[in-house]
């Protein structure tokens, strides 16, 4: 099947604020953002991306126009942040002191965000649930309409990220917080008939063509016995 590039938008206003962002209006790149987004554009101008999938946040809508210049992307609520509900624009010093906290930390699965009159609320389960359905969607589209081994672009948000490498590992929801994805990285998977297989998480440099040169046999997720040759 395809093979999706996952981008973490660049570097946020709210990033440098130290806020939890999560579903608020008016929150872009800053200008290291800008300039993370630039190098992605850098990073993916010889690939043969077919399509780009976005966040309808600011923030990732920016990235994608950066990095992507000349390819239009298409909005979808599924890439979207976690819906933090009351800890929506709380400053991430101060939510550390909440109990919930740690439940975040050591048992996300079990982890439900406090409802809110302005911003909805979902636990970490139910957003990874929504984002990896969405990829795994989104990816059987692209299959379909360009063929095996087809490459595309989603851009999203980190602990969103977070739960597609973590589904790819195999470690669930409850692997969440075992997975980094820093601002203007590049995260790359291939959704198999049978698995998602983790090509390489959270670079910010390098070469990508290697990683969506797959053989035939990847068809099925199957991993080569003693690890691959070439």
């Amino acid at each position: 099947m395809a093979i999706v590039l996952l981008l973490r938008h660049g570097h946020s206003t709210a990033n440098a604020a130290g806020i939890l962002a999560g579903w608020t209006d008016g929150v872009g790149l800053t200008d290291t953002g800008r300039g993370q987004a630039e190098r992605l554009a850098a990073r993916l101008a010889t690939l043969p991306v077919v399509r780009a999938v976005t966040s309808p946040l600011q923030r990732c809508r920016e990235t994608v126009e950066a990095a992507l210049p000349t390819l239009t992307a298409t909005a979808d609520d599924r890439l979207g942040e976690c819906h933090y509900g009351a800890w929506t624009g709380r400053h991430l010093v101060e939510a550390a002191k909440d109990p919930l906290w740690r439940t975040i930390q050591d048992d996300p699965a079990l982890a439900t965000f406090p409802a809110s009159e302005q911003f909805r609320a979902e636990s970490l389960g139910e957003m990874a649930q929504r984002v990896v359905g969405g990829v795994r969607a989104l990816d059987a589209e692209v299959e379909a309409e360009h063929g095996r081994g087809a490459v595309w672009v989603a851009v999203s948000h980190g602990d969103p990220i977070k739960a597609v490498v973590a589904e790819a590992v195999g470690a669930g929801v409850a692997g969440l917080q075992r997975v980094r994805v820093d601002p203007g990285t590049v995260t790359a998977v291939h959704v198999t008939a049978r698995r998602m297989v983790l090509l390489a998480s959270n670079t910010a440099e390098g070469d990508l063509a290697s990683l969506v040169a797959l053989p035939v046999h990847h068809d099925a997720g199957d991993s080569t016995v003693g690890g691959a040759a070439d």
